[in-house]
């Protein structure tokens, strides 16, 4: 069996980060294990498991919007909270005990409950329509916070006093309340309740804590998953993210497994955090999601002697884009990462080719999607193309490129520079299916728009050589800024070039397909399960 142990966070808590549905989602849901979990299921590698140690009562939601309903998967907090049910309920806010004379408003976001005139409630809603919050008011101050399961029932009450949160209890499916946290961090068990339930494909344990109280949730998590990890076997494999969140605690409860740990992107820097890398030295085997990470990683003193492996998380797939069918020349150029001297210098020269080539435009590329972004990116770039002589206007809004005069069409200033925000996948995918060339000029390149790029034929200009961009074939590498007008016009101006550089992409992805990573993890799981592991136990859970 292998266990995937996800870092699936709301920030720094152990909690989940499901939305209400009316809030934009703020950064992507994909990460390394939920691409390894969907490579596992669609393909039957190998037996596996997700163990899940946050609190997420809307759990099943999450793993419908990645396409894994039906993985296995063990919740610590459903072991403590003894949670049988296994299956989404339908639940009615109409069902929860209200007073007599309550009246519900309907807001286009929210449910409020008036009483006597007055807020007594407000219910919040998930993605798929269900309660999953219902927050109550006294005297205008937030009392209570009632967080609710999707498998129909209250999960977890937050009482509030003078409109800060004072503790949280986690309940039962019947109401019976479990552990209470503390503003403080303490954890307190419930006398009367206090044990939790471990359960293995034979056979079930309802097993006391060990304390009445705790300095941390960290404790208690570690107590029930301990005891968890006690009903696997000496051939079981444990694959976890790397997270500041769970590594130390890993670190202590997988001591003597056979474990992988996985580091993707920004999440965690390991770059010089020594207290890391010597906790991932003890494991078995490092997989990086892209060839700079892998690189990085072997640079660590100390883990020299530590099995390591690239394995993107993406696969790579024949999907042509429909760029040549558009009437403009998109550029697309990620922001996000770049320095501002090297943002300046780069719109400079996109400037610079744009008043020679009339039909490019530049699409500036960002995952960060608070509200404001567009127009604060706009404003940067206007600001950069007044100082170097270029008009302002070419980096504004459609609907702010407006007239008072009403000049012809002819004499309007065009819009030349346009803000792609993209969190999700989804929409990463739309916006690179239009894109005729990718501009990514820092250091380390985005790896999904690389390979989004590799699979749809688009040509990239980077400042380094990658495993998705190899120079001369389907890219070309730019050290010098003031020569970025070359690299555009021989990919632009050219359609031979084009056209030569789309083929080498969908040659390059021949080998990067769901083939490769099946057998890449193949290697893996076997170079692992021949390693030396001291497990205990005789069931699974």
């Amino acid at each position: 069996m292998l266990y995937f142990i996800p870092a699936w966070y709301l920030k720094n808590e152990w909690k989940e980060d499901e939305q209400f549905w009316h809030r934009r989602r703020m950064k992507t849901e994909t990460d390394d294990t939920v691409k390894q979990i969907q490579l596992f299921q669609r393909n039957s590698i190998y037996e596996y498991k997700i163990l899940l140690l946050s609190y997420a009562p809307n759990f099943r939601h999450f793993l419908h919007r990645q396409g894994v309903f039906r993985v296995p998967y063990w919740s610590v907090f459903d072991a403590i909270q003894e949670v049988r049910r296994k299956k989404q309920a339908v639940l009615s806010f109409h069902s929860l005990n209200w007073p007599r004379d309550i009246e519900f408003l309907y807001t286009p976001f929210s449910i409020l409950a008036m009483l006597n005139q007055e807020r007594y409630a407000q219910i919040e809603f998930g993605e798929y329509g269900n309660p999953i919050q219902v927050t109550l008011y006294r005297d205008g101050q937030v009392s209570r916070k009632n967080i609710y399961d999707d498998r129909g029932f209250i999960s977890c009450t937050s009482v509030y006093e003078n409109g800060s949160k004072a503790y949280e209890q986690y309940l039962t499916e019947k109401g019976v309340w479990k552990l209470c946290h503390f503003a403080d961090g303490r954890v307190a068990v419930n006398p009367r309740s206090n044990q939790y339930r471990i359960c293995t494909s034979e056979t079930e344990k309802q097993i006391p804590f060990l304390k009445n109280s705790y300095g941390s949730m960290e404790e208690v998590i570690g107590e029930v998953f301990q005891a968890a990890l006690e009903t696997t076997q000496d051939t079981d494999m444990f694959c976890a993210a790397v997270h500041s969140q769970h590594l130390g605690l890993l670190d202590r409860l997988l001591a003597g497994r056979k474990t992988c740990f996985s580091v993707f992107e920004r999440r965690f820097p390991l770059d010089g955090n020594q207290a890391a890398v010597k906790i991932l030295s003890r494991g078995n085997y490092i997989v990086a999601d892209s060839e700079e990470n892998l690189a990085m990683i072997s640079r660590q003193k100390g883990l020299e002697n530590v099995a390591k492996k690239s394995i993107p998380p993406y696969d790579t797939r024949m999907d042509p884009g429909i760029s040549q069918q558009m009437n403009v020349q998109k550029i697309l150029f990620p922001v996000d990462h770049l320095p501002e001297k090297t943002l300046e210098e780069a719109v400079k020269q996109l400037a610079a080719y744009l008043q020679e080539n009339g039909d490019a435009r530049v699409h500036l590329f960002t995952r960060n999607a608070e509200f404001n972004r567009g127009d604060m990116l706009l404003k940067q770039i206007r600001e950069i193309l007044r100082q170097n002589g270029y008009p302002p206007g070419w980096a504004k809004k459609d609907n702010q490129n407006t007239f008072e005069n009403m000049l012809d069409e002819e004499e309007q200033i065009p819009v030349l520079f346009i803000v792609e925000q993209c969190v999700d996948e989804l929409s990463v995918n739309k916006c690179v299916r239009e894109q005729r060339l990718l501009v990514d000029l820092a250091d380390t390149p985005d790896l999904f728009l690389q390979i989004s790029c590799v699979s749809m034929g688009v040509p990239q200009v980077l400042r380094t050589a990658t495993q998705y961009m190899h120079p001369g074939k389907n890219g070309r590498i730019n050290r010098n800024l003031s020569k970025l007008g070359e690299d555009l016009g021989y990919y632009l101006e050219s359609l031979s070039n084009w056209n030569e550089a789309a083929i080498e992409s969908y040659e390059l992805g021949k080998n990067h397909t769901t083939q490769y990573l099946i057998e890449q993890w193949k290697e893996v799981i076997a170079d692992i399960g021949n390693s030396t592991g001291i497990a205990a136990g005789n069931g699974r859970f």
